[in-house]
């Protein structure tokens, strides 16, 4: 492997100035120094929550089947009653809002959810969800129920608090920051950690702050991919990158496909209004649209929607994600029952499957248990590392408010064929990740005033030597 040209060690002090070296690449490793120390320790304290918080998610699947049994369960009888009938018993035990979504029993244990929105006193994006027995049409309760994933009042809570600290909008800033940082330092600390001579990577037989670094570097090292992931998953339903990523994968034609609801025939508009009768008596009824979707295939867990308005289809779709992914989804004409459009997770783009693989691993679905250990481990090393990071912060000996930097003016010995691709691949990243580009934009509008008061002071630093990492 080759290494960088030697640099100082703790225990030695600082050579007035590098030697020159011959390997271009050299120069890049203090401005990678400084770039990983800076954003390790200003942007750490998010990183820091969004994996406490994280782990806290990806724990909270597990949970939720303890804390809600008794709505989830049921004992598994012999025959389940027709979905309209426990439509029917949901709607008499809640009669308030209009049915939004049903989703029948999945197993032979779980219940049926009767999604009802527009129920006072659930939050807007929320709706009420309605636990019936599918053998006796005995309803066993009724949470308030979020997203796509029918997270529960606890799932919820941690998830809103994992995503925006419950601040709404706004609050969605931070977790966009964590998540743009964080293969930024990852990459960083990798390109830093290969870049020592091996002697200095080790961790056993060495103690103070050398130990320290060798854990923090090793540990890095193995969690790295990992991180790379979850920062790439994490930016595609981000408020401002995800926008950029969504409208790039549309100019791809790689836009996730949906099916169209539109009930376009003779029988559009026949039956009694959508929301109406308790929407099993909606044109050819909730047990008629179910067995047109069981003939093409649809296997459970299903989702069946009913329509917005007189001219809309009845929507029914897979809502598995753990893997094998089930993502097929038919219209049906509520008028005839008969299915009008089809699509298949089979046909689905390319990017359009990435992004749905990508957001369920992220989210702990895709491999259930293994899944959600594994991220509570990622959230675990990154949380460890963090604490190794300031700890070696501490340990390096804080002459400044913030330790031994590396000096500035480092780029100026970068050279040119490097530089200038360097900060047009730089200034790209920074518009489509906003949260990169205008933290990085400040950090070096700051840096350059602290280097002009301190060239005032006559304490200017440019073109010394860089402390080893």
């Amino acid at each position: 492997m080759t290494t960088a040209p030697s640099t100082t060690t703790d225990e030695a002090p600082p050579p007035a100035a590098p030697a020159p070296s011959k390997n271009s690449w050299a120069p890049l490793r203090p401005l990678i120094l400084r770039l990983h120390f800076y954003a390790g320790v200003l942007v750490a304290p998010f990183l820091l929550v969004a994996a406490t918080t994280g782990l806290l998610y990806a724990a909270s699947f597990q949970a939720e089947k303890i804390v809600y049994d008794h709505e989830l369960t049921v004992p598994a009888g012999e025959r389940k009653l027709p979905i309209s009938e426990q439509v029917a018993a949901a709607r008499e035990a809640h009669p308030e809002g209009t049915v939004s979504a049903v989703r029948p029993s999945p197993e032979a244990d779980a219940t049926t959810r009767v999604m009802l929105s527009g129920v006072p006193g659930v939050d807007e994006g929320h709706t009420l969800a309605v636990f019936v027995d599918p053998y006796t049409a005995t309803v066993r309760g009724a949470l308030d129920q979020y997203g796509s994933t029918g997270a529960l009042p606890l799932r919820t809570w941690i998830d809103e608090f994992h995503r925006d600290l419950r601040l709404g909008e706004p609050g969605r800033l931070y977790s966009e920051l964590a998540a743009s940082w964080l293969w930024v330092i990852s990459a960083g600390g990798l390109v830093l950690w290969f870049s020592r001579r091996r002697a200095l990577r080790k961790v056993r037989g060495t103690n103070g702050r050398r130990r320290t670094l060798g854990l923090h570097g090793t540990v890095g090292v193995w969690a790295a991919a990992g991180f790379f992931f979850l920062s790439a998953t994490g930016l595609t339903w981000s408020a401002y990158a995800g926008a950029n990523i969504d409208e790039l994968r549309t100019s791809l034609g790689q836009a996730t496909p949906a099916v169209s609801a539109s009930a376009s025939g003779e029988h559009a508009g026949h039956g009694s209004a959508a929301g109406q009768a308790q929407d099993a008596a909606h044109g050819v009824g909730l047990d008629t649209v179910l067995a047109a979707a069981r003939a093409e295939g649809l296997g459970d867990p299903v989702e069946i929607v009913p329509p917005a308005d007189a001219r809309s289809a009845y929507v029914v779709r897979q809502v598995q994600r753990s893997w094998p992914e089930k993502q097929d989804s038919v219209a049906i004409d509520p008028g005839s029952g008969e299915v009008v459009d089809v699509v298949r997770f089979a046909d689905y783009p390319v990017l359009a499957k990435l992004t749905r693989w990508g957001i369920d691993l992220h989210t702990g679905i895709l491999f259930g248990l293994a899944n959600q250990l594994a991220l509570m481990l990622l959230a675990l090393c990154l949380t460890l590392l963090i604490v190794w990071g300031y700890r070696m912060w501490w340990q390096r000996g804080r002459g400044t408010a913030f330790g031994r930097p590396v000096p500035r003016g480092v780029w100026q010995q970068v050279p040119p064929q490097i530089l200038v691709p360097l900060l047009a691949g730089v200034a790209v990243l920074g518009y489509f990740l906003p949260l990169f580009g205008v933290p990085l934009a400040a950090f070096l509008a700051v840096d350059i005033l602290l280097g002009e008061i301190a060239y005032r002071r006559g304490r200017r630093t440019y073109g010394a030597g860089t402390p080893a990492q």
